[in-house]
């Protein structure tokens, strides 16, 4: 508040100029002064002297109720500010594929919602061009990648691995290395000694892979190339990784998936699945964030959440 409106406030609380003048550690005089030059400006007196204690002209009336107003409004935003510091309210718009939307965040949504409830979350689902665009417009507040091009051009924060395995019907490749649903579950496919496929046992069989402009089709090509497969057998091309998963288990053909969705899934007795020791399986997601000068602590604490790590 302004010091001036602070002055008359406090001679209308404490009903004199020497009161208010001691409780605004000046001098009488001082205060006086201060009134009087806004008296001037306005052309009327805003206290009737002649009073004991001082009383209001209409003036006066007019200036204490807008000064009242003034504080009202100033400690309602202040309360705002508080309770968004303290995410008792705001907002957090969050971008993903079908993939991260459906496998990855439901438990991490439901985890932050109930810890901060009076935040608002909206949840949009596009493809990685339109979420680039999108943050570049400011219209999401993150979204989650492991592209390096789209990493490169935002401001990013480390969020979460996921790691890609074969998932076969047994009736097409049935080896001694093949692990179960529940493997995948305990994390066996995480352990050191967890054997993995020899890569020429990829080269027989037919795919569902994703297509282009997919992450995981330029690795699916990347682990054809190192296993020597000029050729791979596609069957078909598609969009969606749950579908994918799905052809496999009615033994359509052979696909690549990640271990969120098999994690996701109840027991499955349909599906062999097959570790494969390549980098290139190994996949680390960021939190991808618009650049900008101030990052929302909605946006932050969303983040920091330990179960992205």
């Amino acid at each position: 508040m302004q010091q001036e409106l602070e002055y008359i406030y406090e001679i209308y609380k404490s009903g004199s100029f020497s009161k208010a003048a001691e409780n605004l550690y000046i001098t009488q005089p001082a205060l006086s002064m201060a009134v009087k030059k806004i008296e001037s400006a306005i052309g009327m007196s805003l206290f009737d002297r002649a009073t004991r204690p001082l009383q209001l002209t209409e003036a006066g009336k007019i200036y204490i109720e807008s000064i009242e107003k003034f504080l009202a409004l100033e400690e309602d935003m202040n309360n705002k500010i508080h309770d968004i510091r303290e995410l008792k309210s705001g907002n957090l718009c969050i971008g993903g594929s079908h993939y991260i939307n459906a496998y990855v965040l439901p438990e991490a949504l439901a985890k932050y919602s109930a810890l901060y409830p009076g935040i608002k979350i909206d949840l949009i689902e596009a493809s990685s061009a339109v979420l680039a665009e999108m943050l570049n417009e400011r219209i999401i507040d993150l979204t989650f990648s492991c592209n390096d091009e789209l990493i490169a051009k935002f401001e990013h924060y480390p969020a979460f691995h996921d790691y890609i395995l074969l998932a076969v019907s047994p009736l097409r490749l049935n080896l001694p290395c093949a692990l179960s649903s529940e493997d995948i579950k305990n994390n066996r496919h995480l352990k050191s000694n967890c054997p993995s496929l020899p890569l020429e046992k990829l080269k027989n069989l037919e795919y569902v892979i994703l297509s282009e402009g997919n992450n995981l089709h330029d690795r699916a090509i990347k682990i054809f190339e190192a296993a020597g497969l000029d050729n791979p057998k596609i069957k078909i091309e598609i969009s969606q990784l749950a579908t994918s998963y799905h052809l496999a288990r009615v033994n359509f053909a052979a696909t690549f998936i990640s271990d969120r969705i098999i994690l996701s899934q109840p027991t499955e007795h349909k599906l062999n699945f097959y570790k494969i020791n390549l980098p290139v399986t190994k996949r680390l997601f960021f939190a991808v964030l618009p650049k900008r000068e101030y990052t929302s602590k909605a946006v932050k604490t969303f983040i920091e959440l330990q179960y992205l790590h």
